[in-house]
């Protein structure tokens, strides 16, 4: 599993003009990918660091600030573009693979206490933020 983490000042998701999802204040936004070889250590691994990372402002975790994730899947993290002009996503699980696993990391968050806002798997999304710093930050699991 990848990670995009954004520390954010508010970030929504919206799908056909409906917010979906959203986080108010600070918070991260996590843009996540997911492969073929991804299972429940994946899972495990990514919730532990989103939650416990130490990268909002004063040095402080998702859990020690008390702050908000909003989680959206987003399979063209696996995109690969180093042939031609157009990106392979051969690397990226489908849908059926990838949506349990993508629920299973906003469970294991949750289970954390952390409130987590989601977008719609399979959507077209509109992602909105108002970044922190600006600070991101690649994950692998």
């Amino acid at each position: 599993m990848r990670a995009v983490l954004q520390r954010v000042d508010g970030a929504r998701v919206e799908v056909e003009g409906e917010v979906v999802g959203a986080v108010e204040g600070e918070g991260l936004l996590a843009l996540i990918g997911v492969t073929h070889e991804d299972g429940p250590a994946q899972v495990a691994t990514l919730a532990r660091k989103i939650c416990e990372l130490r990268i909002l402002e004063g040095e402080r975790s998702v859990l020690d600030a008390g702050a908000q994730v909003l989680v959206v899947s987003q399979f063209t993290l696996y995109g690969d573009a180093r042939k031609g002009r157009r990106p392979s996503w051969s690397a990226a699980a489908s849908g059926p693979v990838a949506e349990p696993l993508v629920e299973a990391l906003v469970d294991a968050i949750r289970e954390r206490g952390v409130t987590v806002a989601t977008g719609r798997f399979g959507a077209r999304m509109r992602v909105g933020l108002t970044g922190d710093g600006p600070f991101t930050l690649l994950l692998e699991a």
